[in-house]
């Protein structure tokens, strides 16, 4: 989530031709178009989790391999999501939304008919630039064509479609693998764009393209966020499966990296409008939020992945039952949007986002004793408290962002703390393959220590095993099965304790918070 606020430009542009007291049916079908988009965008984020098992069989990938279909997806919408804004100026608004729908709908068709690992990753990352265009464009469209006093209304539509997109994504992707194919979650895009073109094309004007504006792109710092954000995504990911600094690619991917960010850094310094205002995490309330941000993408997102992959590789749950439960967390999240104005009226930010942080990290510590029997029904309860954590702690950010810098900096605030709560959601789910890997041998290995093969005790346990296996030989390989499985639940079991005890860790900078104004209109989330 996060607040949209339309830059000085903007709304320079915008002072002659403001919303009229009550929105025509082309301002409602423009924001129509907006919280469609913004549907399409966030429900891609997640549709693929639940079916992950079933796409990484068919085109060859491992698992932790995997992970690379949901990683290029938030990678790319951190890079595009700070130039929406310079993009929709350049372009004007219905040509940068046409042009992100049209190429959203070829890149969601390019996944869709994918057979290897690398064609997948290239319609993910085409994906992520062109659907991670729509989501602040969508809080554009409410704050330019709505008058003030029914943006309410178009702010509670985008909300629902922010946060049920993720959750009802692994459903979706779930039941299509299940009862058609697969491919299918990709390519329900093409009618969902062919709805959004149309509109567009009736909700929003035509503006002419400005190509004066080409001139005052941070290039240089756009080159170098795509550089170094790749460059550390192929780092972290890659890094453990090729032993680190001992293999040739990974010390290249280090130095694209820091290429990257050396250019990222430069163009802070050189531009007059760098791509992303990092001084803007200097300030104490603004760096506080970005953070929490952060951990909150962490949880989120690697929550969402992780559950799935649980539940299909040690309880056997198929796309579809692993996606019924991912959509558990969306209950109280939809049931507490509609007390969003009463709880920014009555809640102090402090109390709500310490309150959501709380209830996030106890929900994945309650995750972290997971067994060989464990299975859908053990994460009701987290679940429901994942979706009430959820919507106080991103809620009252997303609030936060705009009201901790001055109003100028409003638009840069929200992309920023968009990028770094994907940077989060990025981080998680590379971490968790380093993990997987790490600890499941780690695990395995303490496991095997234990078996001594002169016990008296495991000889007679294996002899048992024999006896209704076929032999010694298969009854070995069943013991070898039991101990993977033992060790990959005991990673699970890790991968959820860190995630609830670094969301804990960060609870202190609630205190660096400021109270909301109590007579603000609440603003966009995402």
């Amino acid at each position: 989530m996060a607040t949209a606020a339309a830059s000085p430009d903007r709304q320079r542009a915008d002072t002659s031709r403001r919303p009229p007291e009550r929105a025509d049916t082309a301002a409602w079908l423009a924001v129509a178009a907006g919280t469609l988009g913004a549907l399409m965008a966030t429900l891609d984020i997640s549709i693929v989790n639940s079916s992950l098992p079933t796409i990484q069989g068919e085109i060859g990938a491992s698992g932790t391999e995997g992970t690379w279909i949901a990683t290029a997806y938030l990678v790319a919408e951190i890079v595009i999501i700070p130039m929406a804004a310079w993009l929709e100026r350049l372009l004007g608004l219905r040509t940068f939304l046409l042009i992100a729908a049209a190429l959203f709908t070829a890149f969601s068709v390019l996944c869709g008919v994918s057979t290897t690992l690398t064609m997948m990753i290239v319609g993910r990352v085409g994906q992520g630039f062109t659907g991670g265009a729509m989501i602040p464009t969508a809080q554009t469209i409410i704050a330019q064509r709505l008058p003030r006093r029914q943006q309410p209304v178009g702010i509670a539509m985008f909300g629902v479609t922010a946060i049920m997109g993720p959750v009802i994504g692994p459903l979706i992707g779930g039941w299509l693998t299940e009862n058609v194919s697969w491919h299918y979650a990709f390519f329900l895009n093409v009618p969902i764009c062919a709805i959004l073109v149309t509109l567009l094309l009736l909700g929003l004007k035509h503006e002419r393209v400005r190509l004066d504006l080409l001139g005052e792109a941070d290039w240089v710092g756009i080159a170098g966020l795509a550089l170094g954000l790749g460059g550390l995504t192929v780092f972290l990911e890659e890094g453990q499966r090729e032993q680190w600094f001992s293999s040739e690619l990974i010390r290249y991917m280090f130095a694209v990296m820091v290429v990257g960010f050396g250019l990222l850094f430069w163009g802070q310094a050189t531009a007059r409008r760098p791509i992303i205002k990092l001084k803007l995490l200097l300030d104490r309330q603004f760096g506080s939020v970005a953070l929490m941000g952060v951990v909150l993408g962490i949880v989120l997102y690697g929550t969402s992945y992780v559950i799935p992959q649980f539940l299909s590789l040690i309880a056997g749950y198929n796309a579809l039952q692993s996606g019924k439960v991912v959509l558990l967390s969306g209950i109280p999240s939809l049931i507490l949007m509609a007390m969003v104005p009463i709880l920014l009226r009555r809640v102090d930010i402090r109390i709500a986002v310490g309150g959501g942080l709380c209830i996030m990290g106890a929900s994945a510590l309650m995750d972290a004793n997971l067994t060989l029997a464990s299975d859908g029904a053990d994460f009701t309860v987290s679940q429901l408290l994942r979706g009430v954590g959820q919507i106080l702690g991103m809620l009252f950010l997303s609030q936060a962002v705009v009201r901790s810098v001055p109003p100028e900096d409003a638009g840069d605030a929200s992309g920023l703390f968009n990028a770094v709560r994907n940077l989060g959601g990025s981080l998680a789910l590379a971490g968790i393959s380093i993990i997987q890997d790490q600890r499941s041998w780690f695990h395995s290995r303490r496991i095997e220590e234990t078996l001594n093969a002169n016990s008296q005790r495991v000889q007679d346990y294996v002899a048992g095993l024999g006896a209704g296996t076929g032999g010694d030989a298969a009854a070995l390989r069943l013991i070898g099965r039991q101990v993977q499985g033992q060790a990959l639940v005991m990673t699970f079991n890790d991968i959820f304790w860190i995630m609830g005890m670094g969301t804990m860790l960060v609870l202190p900078l609630v205190l660096f918070l400021r109270p909301l104004p109590k007579d603000a209109a609440p603003a966009a989330m995402h």
